[in-house]
């Protein structure tokens, strides 16, 4: 049986209602579990960015970039690797301050984690990671272990590609030259 990893997926589309509805039901149909998905403006006028993140296997993503990049409004899907892309994601925690003072190393583990402290009360201090996975998952581990946290929340993941342009401005100047060619022949 093939092996199931992390993919993050990267559509971009025209922003139009009812388009992330459609992308999500692709991931329903072949019942695979979106980890993340952050929508934004990409860097084009008009084009709006997903990306998606989840564990699947190959043969799946195969699956979902065909029937994402099927819909009416989506300009291109494509999938990458955690080596093909840069990303990032923010994780806040909020921190039980009678706890987390009655712990020997409290500074020096925020210090090597790089934290932002957002706000301090005496009940709880809130704290911002911006950061690989990996990093989020580590520090909320060591925070669990102590029993300080009292809330936690991340954001999707965030990415750009490895390639020196976004991949898909090459897909839209191509389209944009030949609708100026169609139209003034």
């Amino acid at each position: 049986m093939e092996e199931n990893r992390l993919y993050t997926i990267i559509v971009h589309s025209e922003n139009f209602s009812g388009i992330l509805n459609q992308v999500a039901a692709v991931f329903t149909r072949l019942q695979v579990n979106i980890e993340s998905l952050n929508v934004s403006a990409s860097s084009m006028k008009d084009v709006h960015k997903f990306t998606i993140t989840c564990n699947t296997s190959a043969k799946n993503i195969d699956k979902i970039l065909k029937q994402i990049n099927k819909k009416l409004d989506v300009i291109n899907a494509s999938c990458y690797t955690d080596d093909e892309i840069f990303q990032s994601e923010i994780a806040m925690f909020k921190i039980s301050t009678d706890e987390f003072q009655n712990w020997e190393d409290t500074s020096r583990l925020l210090r090597g984690y790089n934290t932002h402290i957002v706000e301090i009360t005496p009940d709880y201090l809130v704290v911002e990671l911006a950061g690989s996975s990996e990093a989020i998952n580590s520090l909320y581990r060591e925070l669990d272990e102590i029993n300080c946290v009292r809330q936690f929340v991340r954001s999707g993941r965030v990415a750009v590609t490895a390639s020196t342009l976004e991949p898909v401005s090459s897909l839209l100047s191509r389209r944009d030259k030949r609708y100026c060619s169609r139209r003034n022949p």
